[in-house]
């Protein structure tokens, strides 16, 4: 029911189901790379732009350790090996109302238009936020 974006992505995966080609990894996404990787876009900030625009906004402190975390883990220690100074970061977005309906009965969604408007203003505070991921921002979390 929220948009999230993630404070950190880490160097481990525990499938508990296979992803859409199959596999089902165990153990680190990274031979040899660093434990985890904190996001390097203002993930609090961002949080407080979506609430100032009227959406449901919170940090997320674990994106687990399925495909959402390897994502971000492989992007964050691509851009601290390979672009230095680029930042990056991951955001969750809850079901669209529209696909909800035929889900169970609880399930959350949002709109496209209010995800659009949360993501837009979550963008406008990552282009022109700190290089902090903590700073300029309450952001708790859910």
């Amino acid at each position: 029911s929220h948009i999230t974006p993630e404070f950190v992505g880490i160097n481990f995966a525990n499938a508990r189901i296979p992803d859409n080609e199959g596999n089902q990894p165990v153990g680190a996404l990274v031979e040899g790379a660093p434990d985890a990787y904190f996001a390097t876009v203002p993930v609090f900030a961002m949080v407080d732009a979506a609430r100032a625009a009227g959406v449901p906004a919170a940090v997320s402190y674990t994106a687990g350790t399925f495909c959402c975390n390897e994502v971000l883990y492989r992007l964050l220690h691509s851009l601290a090996t390979r672009h230095p100074g680029v930042r990056g970061g991951f955001v969750h977005v809850p079901y669209a109302t529209e696909q909800a309906v035929s889900m169970g009965e609880g399930t959350a969604s949002m709109s496209v238009d209010m995800m659009v408007a949360g993501l837009t203003a979550m963008i406008e505070a990552a282009v022109t936020g700190s290089d902090d991921a903590v700073s300029a921002g309450e952001g708790t979390e859910q």
